[in-house]
């Protein structure tokens, strides 16, 4: 991720607090006005693993309403 994407973007979704905190430490500024939501989702699956996005899916969709 980069600046470009953070200016572009409204919601951000993060699976782990770590993941947060990474992105509040590089992009605080940036980060003024965004919503970013941290989806509580271990980082321990692999690409497109089925598993992944059914909890994706589940966990996504209430903020997309």
């Amino acid at each position: 991720m980069d600046a470009d994407h953070i200016d572009w973007a409204d919601v951000i979704f993060v699976m782990e607090r770590t993941h947060q905190a990474k992105l509040n430490r590089r992009f605080r500024d940036r980060l003024r006005g965004k919503r970013v939501i941290c989806l509580d989702i271990p980082d321990d699956y692999g690409f497109m693993q089925p598993e992944l996005v059914a909890l994706l899916e589940k966990r996504v969709t209430p903020h997309l309403r």
